[in-house]
This record gives C-alpha cells, sequence and structure tokens, in this order.
C-alpha cells in the first residue's frame, strides 16, 4: 500500500475544505484552489483532516493512490504558506528589473525579455542578479520559473545565465591548444 497515500493531511486553522463529487475547494488565507480528482479514489473529510483511500490494489488506482494525496496535500499547503522559487542571474551584463507589473530582464539579446506577473504568480527581484516568484499554485509557480530559466539556461563552459538557487551546472573544459 501506498505509504504516502495513507498518511492523512491535516487541515490547519484558518483553512476550510469542501468536497463535492470528485472535485475539492480549498480555502484560505492565501487564496482559493480547486481541483479535480479521479471518481476511483474516494477522499473523505473527517474533522480536520482529509483522507485518501483506494477501493482495490489494481496498478491504475495504486498510481493515482500517492498522487491524489499529494496534490491535495499541496493545495492545502498552497493557501497556508504558498510557493516560491528563487532564481539567480550569473554573466557580465545580464541583470533583472522590475517595472510595474513587469519583469524586465537583460540577458545578452538584442533586445529585452520581458514577463508580466499574474494574478496567481507574483514576482520580486530583491537585486538585479535575484529573482523570487512566488504562488498559490506550484505547478504554476513551477512552470513561470522554467520560462523564465528558458530564456537563457546556463551554459556549461563559463556558467552564464539563469539558474535556480542552489543547481548545480556541470561545467566542461574548453578547447585544448595546439600541441606539435
Amino acid at each position: 500500500m501506498s505509504r504516502i497515500g495513507r498518511k492523512p493531511i491535516v487541515i490547519p486553522e484558518g483553512v476550510d475544505a469542501k468536497i463535492e463529487g470528485n472535485s475539492i475547494v480549498v480555502k484560505g488565507p492565501k487564496g482559493e484552489l480547486s481541483g479535480n480528482f479521479d471518481p476511483l479514489i474516494e477522499v473523505e473529510l473527517e474533522g480536520n483532516e482529509i483522507l485518501v483511500k483506494r477501493s482495490s490494489d489494481e496498478k491504475k488506482l495504486r498510481e493515482l493512490h500517492g498522487l491524489t494525496r499529494t496534490l491535495l496535500a499541496n493545495m492545502v499547503l498552497g493557501v497556508t504558506e504558498g510557493f516560491k522559487k528563487e532564481l539567480e542571474i550569473q554573466g557580465v551584463g545580464y541583470r533583472a528589473q522590475k517595472q510595474g507589473n513587469d519583469l524586465v530582464m537583460n540577458l545578452g539579446y538584442s533586445h529585452q525579455v520581458i514577463f508580466s506577473e499574474t494574478d496567481e504568480i507574483k514576482i520580486e527581484v530583491p537585486s538585479p542578479t535575484k529573482i523570487i516568484i512566488t504562488g498559490i499554485d506550484k505547478q504554476k509557480v513551477g512552470q513561470f520559473a522554467a520560462e523564465v530559466r528558458g530564456k537563457r539556461p546556463p551554459e556549461p563552459y563559463k556558467g552564464k545565465g539563469i539558474r535556480y538557487v542552489g543547481e548545480y551546472v556541470i561545467r566542461k573544459e574548453g578547447k585544448a591548444g595546439k600541441t606539435g
């Protein structure tokens, strides 16, 4: 049986969860998230806990059991604490700044790269080489961060580009000089 799927999801104080059919709505201090889960998986609300159960040990149900529990736990965590991705920019002349609701980056191209904030995604730029992306939906925060990083991923020779904070970039050696 799934070890993750068996764990109950504790609903903290100030968070309201409603289960209707195969959809759930979670409201908290940071906002509201809703999602649908597979009808083969049973989700029950008991007191201040959400329990995820499966009816049999079929392979598909075993796969969905832990996944459903994790997605629901991320919804509860998102409306209470939120999610955050930090990016850092390395390279001479590479920098970012916030202009109104837009993230404007100079990444060595002939033009500036611009990303706009949405209702769900907030952008902070504490320094010209650091970007912080926050939101309540883990998938949307990760996707937005990946799109920003994708505009100039770190290259392996000098390490220039946008990387996640703590990301290790494997460095390559340059061309060997001509001998002989």
